[in-house]
C-alpha cells in the first residue's frame, strides 16, 4: 500500500505529537506528586474564570475551558480528518474500509465487555463501560515513530485508519450515552447553526474563516443545550468544503486541517495531558490495582484491546472477509493490536464524562488509564521491535 504525501505529512506530525503529549503526561505526574507544585497545580486547574454558560458545569474552570473548549478545536480536526478519509481516502472503497472497520468495532466492544465483567457487582461503575473502548492515535503512532521502519508502513496506515474509526465510536458515545440534561431552546439554535454551516456549503462559500465563525457559534449553542460541547467541532467539520479533492491546496478542508494539525497536536492535545494525566500517588498500592475500577479499564485496554483487534483481523482473514495489510506478518499484527490498547487522550476524556464530580472515581480512572496504556505501550513495542522485518 502507497503512503500518500498528505499520510505522511499526518504520520510525521502525529508521531512527534504523540512524543510531545508523553513528555506532558510525565510532567503532570511530577507535578501532581511534589508536594512543592501538587497543591498549586490542583488550585490553577479549578481556578474559576467565569462565565456561566451552562448552569449544569457551573463557572467556567480552566480545566473546563481545556476540555470543552480546546477539545473541540481537537474534535474539529477529527472530524475533518474523518470527512477527509471517507471522501478521498482509506474509507472510501468498501474493501479498503473493511478490514479497518471491522478491526476497530471489534477493539471497543470487546474492552467494554471485559470492564463491564469485572465491575458486574458494583453498578455505581457500569457508567464507565466506555473509558477502554477508545484509542490514542497520537500516542500510538508516537510510539510506532520510534520504531522507524521496523513496522511497515501499511501497518501504520491500518492503525491509523483504525483509530479514526475508533474516533467516529467514540463520538456517537459521547453524543448517546453522556448527556444527561438537554436545554431544548439552545439545542434548537445549534442546529440552526449547522444547517447554515451546510447551507453556506451547497452556496459555495469556500472562506475557512465563515466556517470557524460558525463552529464557535455552534460550539456555544451545544455547550449551553448540554450535550457534549465537543460534539460541535465533529458537526462543524463535516460542513467544510473538500473541492474537488481535500489534497487540492485551496480547498478550505486542506487549509483548516495543515492550520490546525501544529496546534492541536503541540498545544491543545499535551495541555489536555497535563491537565487530566496528573493523578497522586500518594495511598497508591498494589491493592489499587485490583479494585474492580481501576483494573477494569487497565485490563480493558491491554487485554480486550488486544484480542478485539487481533482476533477480529485472524478471524476475518482466515474466512476470506478481508485481508491482512500487504508486507505485516502476524507478528507485526499483534504488536499494532497491542499498541491499539493506549487509551490515553480519549479513555481520559470520557472518563471525566463518566464520573462527573467525583474526586475518588476520577482519580481510579486516571490510575486504570495509565496503567492499561504503559503497558499496552510496552509490551507493543517490544513485540514490534522484536518483529521480523518485511
Amino acid at each position: 500500500m502507497v503512503l500518500t504525501f498528505a499520510f505522511r505529512r499526518f504520520f510525521a506530525s502525529e508521531a512527534a505529537g504523540g512524543i510531545v503529549l508523553i513528555a506532558a503526561a510525565v510532567l503532570a505526574m511530577i507535578v501532581a506528586n511534589v508536594p512543592a507544585t501538587r497543591d498549586g497545580y490542583a488550585a490553577l486547574l479549578h481556578m474559576a474564570t467565569g462565565p456561566v454558560l451552562n448552569p449544569h458545569l457551573g463557572p467556567m474552570t480552566i480545566h473546563l475551558w481545556i476540555n470543552d473548549g480546546l477539545m473541540a478545536v481537537f474534535f474539529f480536526l477529527v472530524g475533518l480528518e474523518i470527512k477527509r478519509e471517507v471522501v478521498d481516502g482509506d474509507l472510501t472503497r468498501p474493501e479498503r474500509r473493511r478490514l479497518p472497520v471491522i478491526a476497530a468495532l471489534a477493539g471497543m466492544a470487546v474492552p467494554a465487555l471485559v470492564y463491564l465483567a469485572i465491575t458486574r457487582d458494583m453498578p455505581g461503575l457500569q457508567r464507565g463501560w466506555a473509558i477502554p473502548a477508545a484509542t490514542d492515535i497520537a500516542f500510538a503512532i508516537g510510539v510506532l515513530a520510534l520504531l522507524g521502519n521496523r513496522v511497515p508502513a501499511s501497518l501504520k496506515l491500518f492503525l491509523t485508519t483504525v483509530a479514526i474509526v475508533d474516533d467516529m465510536g467514540a463520538v456517537a458515545i459521547i453524543a448517546l450515552a453522556y448527556t444527561d440534561h438537554i436545554a431544548v431552546a439552545a439545542l434548537a439554535g445549534a442546529v440552526v447553526v449547522a444547517a447554515g454551516l451546510y447551507a453556506l456549503n451547497r452556496r459555495g462559500e469556500r472562506r475557512p474563516v465563515v466556517y470557524l465563525a460558525g463552529f464557535a457559534l455552534l460550539w456555544l449553542l451545544t455547550l449551553m443545550s448540554g450535550v457534549h460541547a465537543t460534539i460541535a467541532g465533529v458537526v462543524a467539520a463535516l460542513t467544510v468544503p473538500v473541492g474537488a479533492s481535500p489534497d487540492e491546496p485551496e480547498s478550505p478542508l486542506h487549509r483548516l486541517e495543515h492550520g490546525l494539525h501544529p496546534i492541536v497536536a503541540f498545544a491543545i492535545v499535551p495541555l489536555f495531558g497535563f491537565a487530566n494525566a496528573g493523578v497522586s500517588l500518594a495511598g497508591v498500592a498494589w491493592a489499587t490495582f485490583t479494585e474492580p475500577l481501576v483494573l477494569g479499564i487497565a485490563l480493558g485496554l491491554f487485554l480486550g484491546k488486544q484480542a478485539g483487534v487481533f482476533g477480529s483481523v485472524w478471524l476475518a482473514d482466515r474466512l476470506g472477509i478481508a485481508r491482512r495489510p500487504t508486507g505485516a506478518g502476524w507478528l507485526h499484527l499483534y504488536g499494532v493490536a497491542l499498541v491499539a490498547g493506549i487509551g490515553f487522550t480519549m479513555s481520559l476524556f470520557i472518563g471525566g464524562l463518566a464520573f462527573p464530580g467525583d474526586p475518588t472515581l476520577a482519580e481510579g480512572v486516571k490510575i486504570g488509564v495509565l496503567g492499561g496504556s504503559i503497558l499496552s505501550a510496552v509490551a507493543g513495542y517490544s513485540v514490534l521491535r522484536f518483529a521480523a522485518r518485511r
